[in-house]
């Protein structure tokens, strides 16, 4: 059955985010159709309301409604620590454990030749920058443990280790290949708590 065209376009739309398969994009589609009025419109204007909104923070490239994140207006936290992560839903993750109380950079990616990503492409340079005017004394690399994580934390300690900085890693406990949003915080806490130098 031939679905009318803006219902096509629709489910097309929804099929394009992240882990949404074909059905799930139709059901999401068919659901938009059956709510009322208000509710639909509700959706659309968040989404509207995000894209206006919502920005990245001019220091750490973190989600930000205003020039900087809350994380970075923050004067409560230790300016001397900095938390390099591959995307903000990895300071998410980091954040709810309650264990880390520094700065962050968020890359926006990793180093991946394969893909044409090099430094210049996930905010190194805007890195490297920080530690040398900020007064950084220890950078986190809480990168993936998969391959282009560890590719990435081992370029990173190259291009820290002469600034003078200390560079760690989150200790293992993280699973090899396992991506830092969906680790639990016990884990994540284990892994801030119990960092090693590169």
């Amino acid at each position: 059955m031939q679905l009318p065209e803006a219902l096509e376009r629709l489910v097309q739309e929804f099929s394009r985010l992240p882990g949404v398969g074909p059905k799930t994009a139709q059901r999401l589609a068919f659901h938009v159709l059956r709510v009322d009025r208000q509710r639909a419109e509700a959706l659309a204007q968040a989404v509207i309301d995000v894209k206006e909104r919502i920005g990245y923070c001019s220091r750490c490239f973190n989600i930000a409604e205003g020039e900087l994140c809350g994380i970075c207006a923050s004067a409560r936290r230790d300016r001397s620590v900095l938390c390099v992560v591959e995307s903000a839903l990895d300071l998410m993750a980091i954040e709810r454990t309650a264990e880390f109380h520094g700065l962050y950079h968020v890359l926006h990616g990793v180093i991946s030749p394969i893909d044409g990503v090099g430094p210049d492409q996930i905010h190194v340079p805007q890195l490297l920058e920080r530690v040398r005017e900020e007064g950084i004394s220890e950078v986190i690399i809480a990168t993936n443990a998969d391959i282009e994580g560890e590719a990435t934390a081992v370029y990173l300690h190259r291009a820290l280790s002469p600034l003078g900085v200390t560079v760690t890693r989150p200790a293992h406990g993280l699973p090899v290949g396992g991506d830092l949003e969906y680790a639990d915080e016990l884990t994540l806490a284990r892994a801030l708590s119990g960092r090693r130098s590169l």
